[in-house]
């Protein structure tokens, strides 16, 4: 028989560490699948994953029970990626004349004729990630909740901890940056 959340993580709080192996196989997907959205790389996923796992395990005794293990863990999971997004905030060396052939032919079409640029999904998402990439962390994690992973602002205000008016102000900000870069990128390349 399959136990509860509660009870493998009562099992845990009581010494038996074997059992935070069923919560890890229970919600590793989900973590792979939201820190893929932060990292640059598989390998640095895989960090991020072992990350909040390893700080899930010392915080356990942090956890009240009073939202499910899994809302407890994704905050945990924002938090750990935001503070890698901000370590790697200090080293970016992103350059937009580096575009890729994809990229610039998709830039140029859009640039172009925004309603029929071609629908290359590859080349746009490229072009999404290095804009991201340009953001300051804060502005990438509300960009990332709001827009690709498509979370409702309510939903993002409770994973960070920032207030419903704070994640509005900070998705405007962040929109702000991204269209000032793209314009920045199109500059450069068509100028």
């Amino acid at each position: 028989m399959e136990r509860t959340d509660a009870e493998l993580i009562a099992a845990v709080r009581k010494g038996d560490a074997a059992s935070f192996e069923p919560l890890v196989r229970k919600y590793s997907a989900r973590l792979f699948g939201m820190a893929r959205r932060y990292a640059r790389g598989e390998s640095e996923v895989e960090d991020l994953v072992q990350n909040i796992w390893l700080k899930a395990f010392a915080n356990l005794p942090s956890f009240r029970g009073q939202a499910p293990f899994e809302h407890w863990l994704m905050r945990l999971a924002v938090r750990v990626c935001y503070d890698s997004l901000r370590r790697h905030q200090r080293h970016r060396e992103t350059l937009f004349a580096d575009l890729t052939e994809p990229e610039a032919d998709w830039l140029e079409q859009f640039a172009r004729q925004p309603d029929s640029a071609p629908e290359d999904a590859e080349a746009a998402r490229q072009l999404v990630a290095r804009l991201l990439a340009g953001l300051s962390p804060a502005a990438r994690l509300v960009i990332t909740l709001l827009e690709l992973e498509q979370r409702s602002v309510k939903e993002v205000a409770q994973l960070t901890g920032w207030t419903v008016p704070v994640v509005k102000i900070r998705a405007f900000r962040a929109r702000a940056a991204m269209r000032r870069q793209l314009a920045r990128v199109a500059k450069e390349k068509y100028l």
